[in-house]
């Protein structure tokens, strides 16, 4: 019988591939034979009828347990994405009182500093303006904590790419729990038994948006 994979002889894609997530719930269906299965169990003695009807019991605490699991695994993404939307909001505040200080203060000094001012003026009030706004900024830096916000901003986007990750881990997690899920309901012959006896199909597993996968594709740097 020849290889079912050539890798000598592939068949290459020049322009990629590009896979996707099928939306696509697949439902757990048993045939006659699975419940003939059944029946000779029972034909063959209460024991072994018996065996198996506490085996589906199992298999029907094992599918509860693992949709609580799976809302667990879910709820927690939610927290993380909650957690996050208050950090960038905290961080959007930080920059818009940067941005106001910035040009209460640095923009001012270099207008200073350039020569822009009234060229009139005497020196010696230029440079009394300068010495203001310098000891302005310095003030600011040991009592007023909101020139701070400038490492306050970079401490809050450490915490927003830690976020990111707290999220794509907690997204595995899910992800994983899903993958066992709908690899359990088809096991045959106790849980899809079970499954199939009640409407159980397939779950989706995390999609990224279309946005977030043309921005991948986008050139950064």
């Amino acid at each position: 019988m020849a290889n079912q994979l050539d890798e000598l002889n592939p068949e290459i894609r020049e322009e990629g591939l590009d896979t996707n997530v099928i939306v696509k719930k697949i439902p757990v269906e048993v045939g006659a034979g699975s419940k003939i299965f059944e029946v000779a169990l029972w034909v063959c003695g209460i024991i072994p009828g018996v065996v198996f009807l506490f085996m589906k019991t199992n298999a029907q605490k094992h599918f509860d347990q693992l949709q609580q699991k799976i809302q667990r695994n879910a709820s927690q993404i939610d927290n993380y994405l909650e957690q996050r939307v208050m950090v960038l909001q905290n961080c959007a505040r930080l920059l818009d009182k940067a941005i106001d200080l910035d040009k209460s203060t640095f923009v001012e000094l270099a207008k200073y500093r350039s020569g822009n001012g009234d060229v009139d003026a005497a020196r010696n009030e230029m440079s009394g303006q300068i010495e203001n706004i310098s000891r302005n900024i310095n003030v600011a830096v040991e009592n007023y904590p909101d020139l701070a916000a400038h490492r306050e901003i970079a401490d809050a986007m450490q915490q927003n790419m830690y976020l990111q990750r707290e999220i794509t881990a907690a997204r595995e997690l899910y992800n994983d729990t899903i993958d066992q899920w709908n690899r359990d309901i088809f096991a045959w012959p106790t849980k899809k038994i079970v499954a199939a006896k009640n409407g159980y199909t397939t779950r989706i597993p995390f999609i990224a948006s279309k946005e977030i996968k043309e921005k991948a594709k986008s050139v950064f740097f």
